[in-house]
């Protein structure tokens, strides 16, 4: 039986598992495709599943079906998530892949527990908006003095465009005083810039955060700015090191967060 993953959590979080060594039924959660949702014993871990076929479609809609099922856990649990689409064969290659990797999962578990994420938007103005120019590409084997002019042009308005993006996130950073960050940043197609912040907070401090929030909105007037949260903490499990299933999947994003770096 091949087994659908969509979190890892602690055994002791659940006391119905203390007198189980099988997987058992979670009665109110229902996973993709509608499924049953299984809590998974493995050693002090739990992982959060549902039976798979390999005829099933994952669409888009199973993904917010993934995360929900990941929301419903983090009500009552800390939660390490799965990315999308993360299925383990059997019951051999699951608790294999746990087994080999339980000491990063238990640490995770103990520095995220408490913790939640919140995800800001901050949309700019791109400073550099009246210089975009599109350069066409030179003939093989010519390279002119316009174009190398052109390359110089086009770093110098990314090193500007990285510039602003720095300042806005030290002074998102010093308004929320977040536990920790993740930042990306990209150039939208209407020609402005997109901050994508995400930051880690205790969860009792969740309303302090939305009351921050809405000052920093009155604040910065300049930006268009939008607050979603509290949500499991997607960004801020470790990346692992080890090469087995189980550690990649569970990095703990469903889109990586990239580097602080403004496309052109």
């Amino acid at each position: 039986m091949a087994w659908y993953a969509y979190c890892i959590t602690e055994r002791q979080a659940f006391p119905e598992l203390l007198r189980h060594r099988k997987p058992i039924p979670m009665e109110t959660v229902t996973g993709i495709q509608g499924n049953q949702v299984f809590l998974y014993p493995a050693s002090d871990l739990a992982v959060i599943v549902s039976e798979y076929s390999s005829s099933e479609t994952l669409t888009q809609h199973a993904g917010v079906e993934h995360a929900r099922v990941i929301s419903d856990c983090f009500k009552t649990s800390t939660v390490l998530p799965f990315r999308f689409g993360t299925v383990f064969a059997d019951d051999d290659a699951l608790r294999r892949s746990i087994r080999s990797n339980q000491r990063q999962f238990v640490t995770n578990i103990e520095r995220l527990r408490g913790k939640a994420e919140m995800h800001l938007k901050v949309v700019l103005d791109d400073c550099c908006r009246e210089q975009v120019r599109r350069y066409p590409a030179q003939p093989e084997g010519t390279v002119g003095r316009a174009y190398l002019s052109n390359l110089r042009e086009n770093a110098a308005m990314q090193r500007e465009r990285q510039t602003k993006a720095r300042a806005v996130t030290v002074q998102m950073h010093r308004m929320f005083i977040p536990l920790a960050e993740e930042v990306s940043c990209r150039r939208m197609e209407s020609g402005k810039m997109l901050l994508d912040i995400a930051h880690l907070i205790d969860s009792g401090s969740v309303e302090r955060y939305q009351n921050k929030y809405a000052s920093a909105a009155l604040l910065m007037k300049e930006c268009q700015m939008q607050l979603s949260g509290p949500w499991p903490p997607y960004h801020f499990v470790h990346r692992l090191t080890h090469h087995s299933t189980a550690a990649s999947a569970a990095a703990g994003v469903l889109r990586p967060a990239a580097n602080l770096a403004a496309s052109a």
